[in-house]
């Protein structure tokens, strides 16, 4: 700068052509910093992704609810991107709105300790309004949080509720559930922006305040011969670089507490403990079914309280009851979506708990009530049970299961699409299709059905075609 004020502009060739080899140099760095991140957001969060699917597989079914529905929905979602993204998109430039500005008050103190000082006077400022802001935005971003996570679950249930509600004639009604909780995120995020306000105006006019300060005192330094026009012009250039950055803290701070949210969420699920697997687990071989002094609670509520019964090989046994008498409870904790509370689960006398997951969901072939299929072939979801299968076994599973008889019909047979969620099927036809998996081409002879009283004609139709082949049949 002293140069190109004073006399010989030349001398400052050699410094400039050094500025423009750093300048290029500093391109480079940040191409392959902005790449490396990527590269890193991406892979974490593939590792992510793994991590939580695998870890969700093996989390017991009662964990599942529809408050966790919309939990999961939103964290696999929305919130995996906005952690991941931080290594990608954030993490530069926080290192830079931190770094930057202690740099350029280091060399405002090597030319003028007045001036240098006076710049570092605001840095407890920013850190102060930053800690404020945090701290005034903590319960809004929880709230935010929450109620994405409620409005999550209610948007799933609304769309699982079409059925019912179009075969009611309530199509054109606004569905109140979902509405009162879409205006509980609107109230929410009102709440947290302005919580946030205060920071967003307050750092701001520090910025500008400190700048204001340093360009009066730089021009009174200058007039008054302390420093020269040079260095008072540096320093006011490096003082306005330091506005970006800083202003940058209130918008980079905001993501990061969400992101730190996030990461709090997938901690807390990927803490929950699976259920326990037996350390030398057993074998079954034979395939009667016993309850032996069975409790079992949701929560505080008793669902089946000190429940025995038998079914010995080659017999069948009907469960009959109204609604919400714990059939398809008995059938999960048969299974073991649950452990009992009290009592023993055998399987081939054996207790369930000393036994492989792989092992005893081998025994069964479980048709649900409520059936949803992956896109792709029949086939590719017949597979799924065993994937390993030869064209044979999967041929005998589904004649076993009276595919066959759908296959035949369906344009494409085996390649036929079943669309999203098996969407292309009827739900027989989607039950068939669970029902015939080949872990369910394991030979089975104890028979299970259990059918609300006014679902015993669904009953027969479903013992007739699974409990009827010899594949042991849940039919919930």
């Amino acid at each position: 700068m002293r140069s190109l004020f004073g006399g010989t502009p030349a001398a400052a060739w050699p410094r400039q052509i050094a500025f423009g080899a750093a300048v290029a140099a500093y391109a480079v760095l940040r191409y392959l910093s902005d790449l490396s991140g990527f590269h890193v957001g991406t892979a974490l969060l593939r590792g992510t992704y793994r991590r939580l699917g695998d870890h969700l597989a093996r989390l017991p079914l009662g964990w599942y609810g529809a408050v966790r529905v919309g939990e999961v929905s939103v964290l696999a979602s929305r919130g995996a991107l906005q952690a991941m993204s931080v290594i990608a998109h954030l993490l530069a430039p926080f290192i830079s709105a931190c770094v930057t500005p202690l740099t350029i008050v280091a060399v405002m103190l090597a030319f003028s300790c007045k001036m240098g000082l006076t710049a570092l006077a605001a840095a407890p400022v920013v850190a102060a309004i930053q800690l404020w802001t945090g701290r005034s935005t903590a319960a809004g971003d929880a709230e935010r949080a929450a109620r994405d996570q409620e409005a999550g679950g209610r948007v799933i249930e609304y769309l699982r509720a079409q059925p019912v509600l179009r075969a009611g004639g309530r199509t054109a009604e606004r569905f109140p559930l979902l509405d009162e909780s879409l205006r509980e995120v609107q109230r929410a995020s009102r709440r947290s922006t302005l919580s946030a306000l205060p920071g967003a105006w307050a750092l701001p006019l520090t910025v500008q305040a400190m700048f204001t300060v340093l360009l009066v005192l730089g021009a009174s330094l200058a007039l008054g011969g302390s420093i020269g026009a040079a260095e008072v012009l540096t320093i006011l250039v490096l003082a306005a670089r330091c506005a970006d950055p800083l202003l940058s803290l209130t918008d980079i701070g905001g993501k990061l507490r969400g992101a730190r949210s996030v990461l709090a969420g997938l901690d807390a699920v990927l803490r929950t403990e699976p259920l326990p697997e037996a350390p030398e687990p057993v074998q079954p071989r034979r395939h009667d079914l016993d309850f032996a002094s069975v409790t079992f609670r949701h929560g505080d509520r008793p669902v089946i309280d000190d429940v025995s019964l038998s079914v010995p090989e080659g017999q069948r046994l009907a469960v009959v009851g109204p609604s919400g008498a714990g059939k398809s409870t008995l059938l999960q904790l048969l299974a073991r979506f649950h452990d009992v509370d009290a009592g023993q689960v055998r399987v081939g006398g054996v207790d369930v708990r000393a036994i492989s997951t792989e092992v005893l969901m081998a025994q069964f072939a479980i048709v649900f009530q409520d059936v949803c299929l992956f896109g792709g072939t029949i086939e590719e979801n017949v597979r799924l049970g065993r994937p390993d299968a030869d064209a044979s076994e999967v041929r005998a599973a589904a004649t076993a299961a009276r595919l066959d008889e759908v296959i035949e019909r369906l344009p494409g047979g085996w390649e036929a699409p079943v669309g999203e969620g098996g969407a292309l099927l009827s739900g027989g036809e989607r039950q068939r299709v669970t029902g015939c998996g080949p872990s369910a081409a394991r030979i089975g002879s104890a028979s299970w059905t259990a059918a609300g009283s006014s679902k015993k004609a669904a009953m027969t139709s479903c013992c007739a075609e699974v409990a009827a082949t010899p594949i042991s049949g849940i039919c919930p």
